[in-house]
């Protein structure tokens, strides 16, 4: 049996989820390759030669015989290849492509940075109150700005695109970041409408899934302790 186009090296996180969410919306054959954290495989020098930042996620195009890193690199090459998810109308295009840079310029490092000072941060005993409330009301500053786009709006750039799929599981995963939604209405009618998309709660579920990040009632104490130590060499002065 031949080997898929598309092999998928990733991890359960947030910037991870991306890629499946497009491979399994778009039911594109995909093999994986699951990178883990705890045993520093990003760091390899194998998985470095293909992703120089050493972070995930990162897939083979077989078929072209490169490597692409970057997640939004990564759905701009999927939905070229396949033809899915991407207008072919250049002002959608290039709405699609702003949305796409303002997930991965403002809401991901935002959003990324109140989950580090609350989530790992803190619990290494460097509780930083500024630093948290910073990057806390940044973010709920953010899920406004995403409330009034999506007002009269199904998704953020015409039909269901890349850019939902860039957006929503960093935007999706307020609770773990402790940010407020309340108030908007638009940005919670969409959070349901793609939460009922079953092919996304698959890909949420590849290579592992993870329901302390999307659900405020999950129990989540024994994976924020494992969380924390995981990453606490990451924090100055641990």
């Amino acid at each position: 049996m031949p080997q898929p186009d598309i092999h998928l090296y990733t991890a359960a996180t947030m910037n991870g989820y991306k890629p499946v969410i497009f491979l399994e919306e778009a039911g594109v054959p995909y093999d994986l390759t699951f990178i883990d954290f705890s045993k520093q495989e990003q760091k390899t020098p194998d998985y470095v030669k293909l992703n120089p930042n050493a972070k995930i996620p990162t897939i083979v195009d077989r078929s072209e015989d490169r490597a692409i890193f970057e997640s939004g690199a990564i759905l701009w090459h999927l939905a070229e290849k396949y033809g899915k998810f991407l207008s072919d109308d250049p002002v959608a295009r290039s709405e699609t492509l702003q949305w796409l840079f303002f997930q991965v310029g403002h809401v991901g490092p935002m959003m990324g940075q109140a989950m580090y000072f609350q989530r790992i941060a803190a619990p290494n005993g460097h509780e930083e109150p500024f630093s948290i409330k910073r990057y806390v009301d940044e973010s709920r500053r953010l899920m406004e700005v995403l409330n009034t786009r999506l007002e009269g709006r199904d998704y953020i750039v015409g039909d269901y695109s890349i850019a939902d799929m860039m957006i929503y599981p960093w935007a999706r995963a307020y609770p773990w970041a402790h940010v407020s939604v309340e108030g908007l209405p638009h940005l919670n009618a969409w959070f349901d409408r793609i939460d009922a998309r079953p092919a996304v709660q698959r890909a949420l579920t590849i290579p592992k899934a993870q329901p302390q990040f999307w659900d405020e009632t999950a129990d989540a104490a024994a994976f924020v302790k494992e969380n924390a130590a995981r990453f606490a060499s990451d924090v100055k002065g641990a």
